[in-house]
């Protein structure tokens, strides 16, 4: 392998921790996959160059290391929810933005597979479980529509916190089941310090919006398992949390 083609791997290391980490449902096995996923890119020489095809030879490893070691009987998933491929075709097309073609590839099945997955795996989204959620936000506007698609997402709203103060407050009282989090809450202070108090009191998954995702995704220290990229979609929410109340797939 170039260099060129090691430096491309290095750039785009982190949309594959976001991919890992929503998919396993922590920072710690995510990055754990990652880090294999990476070892095994840069051994094939036959990996496609430039940024889009390092992206595709990572999201093709991570789902060969998963698939390679199956959850344990302690976290096998319930009949009723989502299998494996399409946990993994619907975070690559929504989360990670992926064309059906090349989530199709990084899954190892055909365009028509993934097709049919797909549908299957948006019907047990409407299905799944439901949240009740605290929103973290500062621009009253957005936290509005944040709400109207958690809604629609069929979630519940405890409350919305503009401010650190807040937001804790809120979670003191309601007890979450899903924190909703933007990180700069502008004169209000940090949605990452306000996740963290709460973290002390309520045990709950969280998921971080942000417009710039590869700046909580370096691996270098305590980071969220969950981020998705601001502006998102209806389907990019409901695909995240669902994720994130369902606590993902976890490996031996």
């Amino acid at each position: 392998m170039s260099g060129s083609d090691r430096s491309a791997l290095v750039r785009v290391l982190p949309y594959a921790r976001r991919y890992a980490r929503a998919l396993l449902g922590s920072q710690e096995k995510g990055d754990a996959v990652v880090a294999g996923a990476l070892r095994a890119a840069l051994a094939d020489s036959g990996a496609a160059s430039g940024d889009v095809g390092a992206r595709a030879a990572l999201y093709l490893a991570i789902g060969d290391h998963v698939r390679q070691s199956p959850p344990d009987a302690s976290s096998a998933l319930a009949e009723s929810d989502l299998s494996l491929l399409q946990r993994m075709l619907l975070l690559l097309t929504a989360l990670e933005e992926q064309p059906l073609s090349a989530a199709a590839a990084a899954c190892r099945v055909t365009v028509e597979v993934a097709e049919r997955e797909l549908r299957s795996a948006r019907d047990g989204i409407r299905a799944g479980a439901a949240a009740r959620v605290l929103i973290i936000e500062d621009e009253p506007i957005i936290a509005l529509d944040i709400q109207d698609l958690v809604e629609r997402c069929g979630h519940s709203v405890v409350g919305i916190a503009a401010t650190e103060t807040e937001a804790v407050q809120i979670a003191r009282t309601e007890r979450p089941s899903l924190v909703l989090a933007d990180i700069n809450l502008g004169a209000g202070g940090d949605g990452a310090t306000a996740v963290s108090r709460i973290l002390r009191d309520v045990t709950a998954p969280v998921i971080f919006v942000t417009a710039f995702p590869e700046r909580l995704l370096t691996g270098d220290a305590v980071e969220p398992a969950f981020v998705i990229t601001k502006p998102f979609d209806p389907t990019t929410l409901a695909v995240a949390t669902y994720q994130a109340v369902t606590r993902g797939v976890r490996p031996v």
